[in-house]
């Protein structure tokens, strides 16, 4: 797995401390994008929340995340969240160290009072002592909160006095991508009210459950109910003690919403997402479809990274991109003059570098700019790299529905298509049945598909009106 170090530099550590009429928090941010180009500690808001207490706790519960291993636990995990500011709300996001739970915290606008939030993206420090006085908040006094330096320390202050070099595997970077691309087809399947919630969350098993195969829970009156099969209308619950860091926010939560993908009877398992509702605020965690499983491999950006016609429009969409807390997919298909199929297509081709998120409680993209080397999640996938070493090598032959591919080794693989759906006779593909995205081989014919069409003038990419 290619690792390197990344180093996280704030002017001073994150605090919460007493002061006249309540406490202040201060985050500190690290360097950062903003509409006015790379700013090296970004402010993005000054004011107060309307529910400290409830919003420290949620706070806490990405902090957790940011710091857990789900996946052999024994091996550190020190990620700082990241946060973007939007206009109209704040967003906290992280992942775990083993890419299998992605975590978000949106304190909207009824979240906030007395300052107004600025556009952005930037690692937030969440240090060890931040966390123990966050966690021995007590009632709701008045809290004001400043996400960015003071505006005396920018002046003031010469360079980092807080630096981390943090590890940054491409897995965790791809799992970002994976997520967005993932969530975007889930639907609402479920609506707990307060006390059901907290029945159910309090009920699961806090270690690892150790049960062979993927857990399933259906609607059942106000309740879920758990059942041993894929069903219509199911949602798995793939590693439930990963909805552990939940429990921190339980008192303060007022519903929980579960989603997931349409699912076949005696389906595999699959992602899920799970949203505390909390007074001007939603917490919401993410699962892959297995705690031994990141979102790094599950393959769903592949076919937008072997389009060429995908990247020309991801550069044309990521201009008219500005911070929005919501996508308008109809408003960008205008702009752009693109259809809004291929605006989608854009959309998850700029999530494979970081540069937008999906919320899943408003099913549509949001503008971030991850504040990592974010393009190395094409460089560096191995079945993007494969599919194209096949291509350059002329290992690709087409005949009609058929792609056959002959490798170094001698060994022939054939991909059949069928109502534009790739099947291969390779291992990977009858060991994951297209349920990871599609293999090296898939991906190479579909290269060499469209190369052969805009070749023939039957793929155009036109970037104007239409």
């Amino acid at each position: 797995m290619t690792r390197s170090l990344q180093a996280v530099a704030y002017r001073r550590p994150s605090v919460l401390e007493s002061a006249a009429g309540g406490q202040r928090l201060g985050l500190e941010t690290s360097q950062g994008a903003t509409p006015a180009g790379a700013v090296d500690h970004p402010r993005f808001f000054a004011g107060f929340l309307t529910s400290p207490q409830k919003a420290s706790a949620g706070l806490l519960a990405v902090a957790d995340v940011a710091a857990a291993r789900y996946y052999q636990p024994q091996l550190r995990a020190s990620l700082d969240p990241v946060v973007t500011g939007s206009g109209d709300r704040l967003r906290f996001e992280s992942f775990s160290g083993c890419g299998g739970v992605y975590a978000r915290l949106d304190v909207l606008e009824a979240g906030l009072d007395g300052g107004e939030v600025g556009h952005g993206t930037t690692n937030v420090d969440v240090n060890d002592p931040l966390r123990e006085a966050l966690s021995r908040m007590g009632a709701d006094d008045p809290l004001h909160l400043r996400v960015g330096p003071e505006e005396m320390a920018v002046t003031t202050l010469d360079g980092p006095v807080v630096e981390k070099k943090v590890p940054l595997p491409d897995r965790w970077l791809r799992g970002f991508a994976e997520a967005q691309v993932i969530a975007a087809g889930f639907d609402l399947r479920a609506e707990l009210d307060a006390a059901e919630a907290v029945r159910f969350l309090r009920a699961l098993p806090r270690g690892r459950s150790g049960a062979a195969g993927p857990r399933w829970v259906v609607p059942s009156g106000r309740s879920l109910r758990p059942t041993t099969r894929a069903v219509p209308g199911a949602v798995c619950l793939p590693g439930p003690e990963r909805l552990a860091v939940l429990r921190r926010v339980l008192r303060h939560a007022t519903a929980l919403r579960v989603y997931g993908p349409t699912i076949a009877s005696g389906a595999a398992a699959t992602a899920s997402a799970w949203e505390v509702l909390m007074p001007g605020m939603r917490l919401t965690l993410t699962l892959s479809p297995d705690a031994a499983r990141g979102f790094s491999g599950e393959g769903g950006v592949l076919d937008a990274l072997a389009t060429d016609e995908a990247a020309a429009d991801a550069e044309l969409v990521s201009v008219l991109l500005a911070w929005e807390p919501r996508i308008d997919i109809a408003d960008l298909a205008a702009a752009s003059g693109l259809t809004a199929e291929r605006v989608r297509a854009a959309l998850v081709r700029l999530g494979t570098s970081g540069r937008v998120g999906y919320d899943t409680a408003e099913a549509a993209y949001f503008h971030r700019e991850l504040p990592y080397d974010a393009e190395r999640v094409e460089r560096h996938n191995p079945r993007l790299r494969s599919a194209r070493a096949l291509v350059a090598a002329g290992a690709v032959a087409l005949d009609g529905p058929i792609g056959t591919i002959t490798a170094d080794d001698g060994h022939v693989h054939r991909v059949r298509e069928e109502a534009g759906v790739l099947s291969c006779s390779c291992l990977w593909w009858a060991k994951y049945r297209g349920g990871r995205g599609p293999c090296k081989h898939a991906l190479a014919v579909r290269m060499v598909r469209r190369g052969a069409g805009e070749a023939q003038g039957t793929v155009r990419i036109d970037r104007g009106a239409r």
